[in-house]
């Protein structure tokens, strides 16, 4: 199951957390950060009455119209 928006196609990013020990950083790992995916059944558009992954961003502006 891929990890992909299917309305704005927002996918994972690297992402790298610093720790600040005694003034210098301290070298962390990286890590992969992944988009609040959900299943809904939107109403209107192409993919209407079908179960897709959507990310919560699009969840809200699906909501509004």
């Amino acid at each position: 199951m891929e990890k992909i928006c299917k309305i704005c196609e927002k996918k994972s990013s690297m992402g790298v957390t610093l720790v600040k020990l005694r003034g210098k950083y301290n070298p962390t790992a990286k890590v992969r950060k992944y988009p609040n995916l959900q299943w809904v059944k939107p109403i209107s558009g192409e993919n209407a009455g079908k179960r897709i992954l959507a990310c919560a961003k699009c969840i809200k502006r699906l909501s509004k119209v």
